[in-house]
């Protein structure tokens, strides 16, 4: 089970968003709504809910329920179900997952749910002057979700061994290749691994644990502690002051030239 079908398991219609609901195929939606028919919330405020499988699914309402125009939306590749908004409510839906065939059709809410293989096809069915012919639009939202590199090269040296076309390969990309006459630019593109959120615990009590059997960190507030490094200057003893470590320092360097010992003596006196 990959995870796309996991993420579509451990869903709810509460749950769901309008990058989620994407993991979704027709079926998932019906049975979501299903166990979720009688819950409050959705009773309510079916619009909702309506709103944000929209976003991922083409829905139409059927008012004739007729066998043959059951039929019709089904030869069209829809699926086509009995949803209830309330007790007293209830419509048949014909649903059909929107297809993503345009660069126009790539959204920041889908991007990360279609392979790079699918991304490599809508690029291909898309360009005709390669990478840098796309809106930076466009260039952004497939960069949210995937790193790009581009690279072109005459035909003969693109494949060269050992070279940077062979390296991505290794290394997972796809690539689309985009004839520019005897040139041909290559452009790479592998799905961005999801960052993880990092996780902090603060406590004051160091022998505590969390639900999972973890113990929590203790953050130390030193923010008004000096540094080990740091040498605290107070202000002198009077009484430990002594001949030996008390020094006056004199500027002499003035325009004075006879300033002697014994003028200093008849200044002291004074």
């Amino acid at each position: 089970m990959d995870n796309k079908e996991e993420n579509s398991k451990s869903l709810t219609l509460k749950a769901l968003n309008k990058s989620s609901v994407w993991d979704l195929q027709e079926n998932d939606v019906f049975r979501l709504w299903e166990s979720a028919e009688k819950d409050t919330d959705v009773q309510e405020n079916p619009r909702h809910f309506q709103d944000i499988i929209r976003s991922a699914f083409l829905i139409e309402e059927i008012k004739d329920d007729s066998k043959a125009l059951k039929e019709k939306y089904e030869q069209q590749g829809y699926k086509v179900a009995q949803v209830k908004y309330s007790e007293n409510a209830k419509v048949t839906w014909a649903l059909k997952k929107k297809p993503i065939v345009r660069v126009t059709d790539l959204t920041y809410e889908n991007i990360r749910h279609i392979s790079a293989a699918k991304l490599v096809e809508v690029l291909d069915r898309n360009f005709g002057g390669g990478w840098d012919s796309l809106s930076q639009s466009i260039k952004d939202i497939i960069e949210s979700g995937f790193d790009i590199s581009t690279t072109t090269l005459p035909k003969d040296r693109l494949h060269k061994k050992g070279g940077m076309y062979e390296k991505k390969l290794a290394d997972g990309y796809d690539v689309l290749e985009v004839e520019k006459g005897t040139w041909v630019e290559a452009i790479f593109a592998k799905l961005k691994p999801e960052a993880e959120k990092p996780r902090m615990k603060f406590s004051l009590n160091e022998d505590s644990e969390d639900e999972d059997g973890e113990a929590d960190v203790e953050i130390e507030d030193t923010y008004n502690k000096p540094d080990e490094d740091d040498v605290e200057i107070g202000e002198p003893d009077d009484d430990e002051i002594n001949e030996d470590n008390y020094s006056t320092m004199m500027d002499l360097s003035g325009d004075d030239d006879d300033i002697t010992a014994d003028s200093l003596e008849d200044y002291a006196d004074e």
